[in-house]
C-alpha cells in the first residue's frame, strides 16, 4: 500500500499498561480485548499478553473463537454469555468462561445435556439497569446456578455506570448495593472496569476487568503518567497550498483565513476513522511539532495549519493521535469519546512495533513494572 496513512501499535506498551493495572488492582485481571482490542488488533494484543495475563475478556463467542484458533490458551470470559444451546456447547468445547446475566441463560444451563462444568460469572445489576439480575434476585440466581451441577465456580460481578466521574456518588452506591446483595454468597468478586480500577480503590476485589487503560488511555480524561498510549494514528502531508486573507477552506467554508495561511493536505479522513466532527483547533503534531486542524474533515483527507512550521512540507509526518497528541484531547475537541475513536479506526493498516519480544524481554518488562 502506497498511501502513507497507518496505525502503529506498540505491543510493549499494551503489556506495560496491563501489568500496571494488575499491580494497582492487587488481584487478578482479565485483559479486555473485545471489539478487536478497541481497534488495536485482538489476536496480536492477546498473543503479546499471553505470557503475563491472568485471562482475557471478549464480548461474544466469535471473538473468543478467533483467539482460540489463533493459539491463545489463557482463560477467556465471554461477557455477553451464550445466546443459545449451540453456543453453550461450543463454549464448553473451547473451554470458555461465561457470564450469566438473564433468566434464559440459567435455563440453558438447566436444560443442557453437556457433561462437564463451566466457570460462570453471575452478573448483578446494581444500578446500570442494562444487564444482570436485580440485586434482590441475586441469591436465587446463584442457588439455581449451583443446582444445575454445571458450575465449577461462580464469580460475582457487576458493572459501573459512572465510575469515570469521580465526583458522582453513584459508584459508591453501586459498591454498597453489590456488597449487600452478595453478603451471603460464595465466590470471587469482580467490580472494577478501567475507571473503577483507577478512581475507586474500595472497589478492588478478586478480579479486575481493565479495558481502555490497557491501551494507554484514561477513561476519566485525566493524565495517568504510568500509562503509555499504544496506538499512533498517523499519516503524511501530501500537498501544500497557501490561503490569502479572506479565502475559505473546505466543505461548508468553516475556516476563513485572516492572514496568509500555509495549509498542509493530509491523507486521512473520516473514512479512516478520524472524527468528522473535529473542528478547527483540534490538536495534531507535524514532525513532532504541535499545530492544529483547520477546516472540515473530509472523507479521505483533512487539512492542518503549517503557518508556524516553515520546515514542514510534503512528506512530513502527521500524528493525529498518539504519544504527542492524546486521543482524549481529540475526543474532547470533536465531542466524541476515546472509546469510539479507537474502535472506529479502519482502512489504514495496523503496523505492530515489536510484536514478538523474547522471554527475557518479557521478564525484564515484568521486573520494571511490578518490581519483581
Amino acid at each position: 500500500m502506497t498511501r502513507p496513512t497507518r496505525v502503529r501499535i506498540d505491543l510493549t506498551a499494551v503489556r506495560d499498561n496491563y501489568l500496571y493495572a494488575r499491580r494497582l488492582h492487587g488481584g487478578r485481571a482479565l485483559a479486555v480485548v473485545k471489539a478487536n482490542a478497541y481497534g488495536h488488533g485482538a489476536l496480536a494484543c492477546a498473543r503479546a499478553l499471553s505470557s503475563v495475563a491472568d485471562g482475557f475478556a471478549v464480548a461474544f463467542l466469535d471473538e473468543a473463537r478467533t483467539l482460540r484458533e489463533g493459539g491463545v490458551r489463557n482463560p477467556i470470559l465471554v461477557l455477553e454469555g451464550a445466546f443459545n444451546a449451540a453456543e453453550m456447547k461450543l463454549a464448553h468445547e473451547l473451554d470458555l468462561w461465561l457470564v450469566v446475566h438473564h433468566e434464559e441463560q440459567i435455563r440453558l444451563l438447566e436444560e443442557s445435556a453437556i457433561i462437564g462444568r463451566f466457570n460462570l460469572w453471575l452478573k448483578i445489576d446494581t444500578g446500570m439497569s442494562r444487564a444482570g439480575f436485580r440485586s434482590v434476585d441475586a441469591p436465587l440466581a446463584h442457588q439455581r446456578l449451583l443446582s444445575t451441577g454445571k458450575a465449577s465456580s461462580i464469580t460475582l460481578m457487576t458493572h459501573f455506570a459512572r465510575a469515570d466521574e469521580p465526583g458522582e456518588s453513584m459508584t459508591a452506591q453501586q459498591i454498597e448495593a453489590f456488597d449487600a446483595a452478595t453478603a451471603t454468597l460464595e465466590g470471587d468478586r469482580s467490580l472494577c472496569n478501567s475507571a473503577g480500577l483507577l478512581v475507586w480503590p474500595n472497589a478492588r476485589r478478586d478480579w479486575a476487568r481493565p479495558g481502555l487503560v490497557l491501551y494507554g488511555v484514561s477513561p476519566h480524561g485525566e493524565h495517568v503518567p504510568e500509562l503509555r498510549p499504544a496506538m499512533t494514528f498517523e499519516s503524511s502531508v501530501f500537498a501544500i497550498r497557501t490561503l490569502e486573507p479572506g479565502e475559505s477552506l473546505g466543505y461548508g467554508a468553516t475556516f476563513t483565513a485572516t492572514q496568509p495561511t500555509r495549509v498542509g493536505l493530509v491523507c486521512a479522513g473520516y473514512a479512516d476513522g478520524y472524527p468528522q466532527t473535529a473542528k478547527s483547533g483540534t490538536p495534531v503534531a507535524v514532525d513532532g511539532n504541535a499545530t492544529t486542524l483547520i477546516g472540515r474533515v473530509s472523507m479521505d483527507m483533512l487539512t492542518v495549519d503549517l503557518s508556524s512550521l516553515p520546515d514542514a512540507g510534503v512528506g512530513s509526518t502527521v500524528e493525529l493521535w498518539g504519544p504527542q497528541v492524546p486521543v482524549e484531547a481529540v475526543a474532547l475537541a470533536s465531542g466524541r469519546s476515546p472509546y469510539e475513536l479507537l474502535c472506529s479506526v479502519k482502512r489504514a493498516p495496523l503496523v505492530y512495533a515489536r510484536p514478538e519480544d523474547s522471554v527475557a524481554q518479557i521478564r525484564e518488562c515484568d521486573r520494571r513494572i511490578v518490581g519483581v
